[in-house]
């Protein structure tokens, strides 16, 4: 997802220029802390409005009668805990956690009163934020879409591009899903793949992976799906670009790849805003089922084909749910 000059302006808008104004309201509204592990960028800005179109479908728009504190831990999951304490003070009515299930994790640590919503692309009955995905219990609840289950399919899609060439895949070793994404991978190489495995999780580690997966003769590389890579994908666009690599993401969130696939991004905020608003409206999150985020796409960038030399088969060309040209 590309953003937009509206974009900017909306989140802004409900970020900082347009509190000095609310001030006075907001002290009678409730209060809904929003957590994340990255940093608001051109990915993260377009969530944050899909966030507040959910929050409207539930009847709530900010600054009207709802407020917002925003927190971004900047990549730095050392800091959660303090962000979430930070919210807590500030008497949140719920705190929906994005990012990956470690900002969940934080807030389910520091509080079992107030409701957490969260937005996990691991399992979180396995992760114990959850008791079951029908009846969560607690207060948690929110939305998964098991993100490691997709990483074979986008090794599949690269081998269908470029049978012979040699594939490696880039993973966070830090990431909360790391565990998952390395019993995916062991699986495939069982069925017979070979498979590099590179790991960053820093910006520093990550420009370093690009250059040994050229030295190696990778031509394709495909990222878990993480928040890190996600917050990145200009940078990982540009590494891609200078190595001679082509690069299968995890979803609509990244950009200026060969491939992606995965789920909408923007939609699973768009449901944790919705859920959010419900638990403003009265229901508690014990009794709001987890949400799946079912539907998967497949997005060809054929600019980026061209850019490499690479042909993509026709067969996989009618597959795709967008081929950007």
């Amino acid at each position: 997802m590309r953003l937009r000059r509206r974009d900017v302006i909306a989140v802004l808008a409900g970020t900082a220029i347009a509190r000095p104004l609310l001030a006075h309201a907001e002290a009678t509204l409730p209060v809904v802390g929003f957590l994340h592990s990255q940093s608001l960028n051109d990915v993260y800005a377009p969530m944050v409005v899909a966030f507040r179109r959910g929050l409207g479908e539930a009847g709530y728009v900010e600054g009207r009668n709802v407020t917002m504190e925003y927190r971004w831990a900047e990549n730095h999951l050392d800091r959660l805990p303090a962000l979430t304490a930070d919210l807590i003070a500030r008497e949140v009515a719920v705190i929906a956690t994005l990012g990956g299930p470690a900002t969940a994790q934080a807030a389910k640590a520091a509080t079992t009163t107030i409701p957490i919503v969260f937005n996990s692309g691991t399992d979180p009955v396995a992760g114990g934020l959850v008791h079951s995905l029908n009846r969560p219990g607690g207060n948690l609840t929110g939305v998964t879409f098991f993100g490691a289950e997709t990483l074979g399919k986008r090794v599949e899609f690269m081998h269908e591009i470029m049978p012979n060439a040699r594939l490696a895949v880039l993973i966070n070793p830090d990431g909360a899903d790391s565990p998952e994404v390395l019993r995916e991978i062991e699986a495939l190489e069982k069925g017979g793949q070979q498979l590099t495995v590179l790991r960053a999780a820093t910006d520093a580690e990550l420009d370093a992976a690009f250059a040994p997966a050229g030295d190696r003769g990778v031509r394709m590389l495909v990222l878990a799906g993480d928040p890190f890579f996600q917050a990145r994908a200009k940078t990982i666009a540009s590494l891609a670009e200078r190595n001679r690599v082509a690069v299968a993401a995890s979803g609509r969130a990244n950009r200026d790849e060969l491939l992606s696939y995965g789920i909408d991004l923007a939609e699973s905020y768009r449901q944790v805003g919705t859920l959010v608003g419900k638990i403003l409206g009265g229901a508690k999150p014990a009794d709001l089922p987890v949400q799946r985020v079912n539907k998967l796409e497949l997005i060809i960038d054929l600019k980026v084909a061209k850019a490499l030399g690479l042909t993509i088969p026709p067969t996989l060309l009618a597959r795709a749910d967008e081929v950007i040209e």
